[in-house]
């Protein structure tokens, strides 16, 4: 059925989950550093935070990758000129992380300064009162409650950041979509490859729901429930 292209598909899988990971990581970094700043008392900090949440969210994924790769491609190059070294060609791995990375950190930032807000802030007061100091406040009572809070929104960007991967074989990335695109382009069979992947897609979302469902009651255990 899939004329012998299935693991050639499911290795695209791998870089797939890979670019993911990596962009997650470099989301929360910014998303923690841009929470930071954002209930920090320095006004340009917050200036600069909200500027970059604010142009972030207002434009569109697909815009995002492709003025960042391509001006960054540019700039490189121009600079390297300037430098006197040759042509530099910006790897679509590291492009494409990085770029997801830094669009989804605005999402963060604001999924990660709303679970902080949520703590009631007499606990952290009342855990300096009994002689804590502020990294065991942020260890034992705020990152914990944090990350509760957290889940829910960050579950959504995360399922919505694994979506946004497959932008990224527009650069050249060789992941599943750009494996799916080449078989479809050989078989002439485009509905069955993209079918196969959305299934793909379908499964890794379903998996890190549960996983992570899993983790939100975790981290609420002991804490009740109100009902409606």
């Amino acid at each position: 059925m899939l004329h012998g292209y299935l693991p050639a598909i499911l290795d695209g899988l791998r870089s797939t989950l890979v670019v993911s990971a990596v962009s997650l990581a470099i989301a929360c970094l910014f998303g923690l550093i841009g929470a930071s700043a954002k209930l920090s008392s320095s006004r340009a900090a917050n200036v600069a935070v909200d500027a970059y949440t604010t142009l972030i969210r207002g434009l569109p994924e697909l815009v995002l990758l492709l003025l960042i790769f391509y001006g960054g491609q540019i700039m490189i190059n121009k600079l390297a000129d300037k430098a006197g070294l040759g042509y530099i060609d910006i790897n679509p791995f590291i492009a494409g992380t990085l770029t997801l990375g830094f669009i989804f950190g605005a999402y963060l930032t604001e999924t990660f300064r709303g679970a902080i807000l949520a703590i009631p802030r007499g606990q952290m007061e009342a855990g300096l009162a009994y002689g804590m100091t502020r990294l065991q406040v942020l260890k034992r009572i705020t990152l914990p409650q944090m990350i509760r809070h957290a889940i829910p929104g960050f579950t959504n960007n995360w399922l919505v950041m694994i979506k946004a991967t497959a932008l990224l074989s527009i650069i050249g990335l060789d992941d599943m979509v750009h494996r799916a695109n080449l078989a479809s382009a050989a078989t002439r069979q485009p509905f069955t490859f993209y079918a196969t992947i959305a299934v793909i897609y379908l499964a890794v979302t379903t998996i890190s729901i549960l996983g992570l469902g899993w983790l939100e009651r975790r981290f609420s255990l002991g804490v009740r429930k109100v009902e409606f």
